[in-house]
Order: C-alpha cells, then sequence, then structure tokens
C-alpha cells in the first residue's frame, strides 16, 4: 500500500526523498520504496522519520481498517 500521507509530510516539510534520507540516515531509495509500499520500514526507522517530519506514528503509518471504522 502506497504511503501517501508520508510523501505529503514530506512535501509540507520543503523536503526532497534526498533530503529527508539524508536527515535520517538512509538513502533515497529507501524513502521512495517507503513511499511506493514496496519497503516496510523497521520501527525505528518509522520514529526517526516521525521526528523529521514533525509527525506521529499514527499520522504517518496507522492503517485504518473498514472494521476499525465501525467499531
Amino acid at each position: 500500500m502506497k504511503n501517501k500521507r508520508l510523501k505529503i509530510a514530506r512535501i509540507e516539510c520543503d523536503l526532497s526523498q534526498d533530503d529527508l534520507a539524508k536527515a535520517i540516515g538512509v538513502t533515497r531509495q529507501t524513502i521512495s520504496a517507503i513511499e511506493n509500499g514496496s519497503y516496510n520500514p523497521t520501527l525505528k526507522l518509522c520514529i526517526a522519520i516521525c521526528k523529521a517530519t514533525n509527525k506521529t506514528l499514527n499520522d504517518l503509518f496507522w492503517e485504518v481498517d473498514d472494521n476499525d471504522e465501525k467499531q
């Protein structure tokens, strides 16, 4: 599943994929893969991304299921 929320948060912070990657110590390809949904980041990496974009884990990585919304 694509992570559009990460891409939006990154753009709101005026960060390119390369800028974000350098800020958290990964490659641009890693950021691209996370945004495209082809890579599932570790919790440590998720936290680093959240700190760099000033977002919470829920803001960027929580997937809402249809069943969750009905409860």
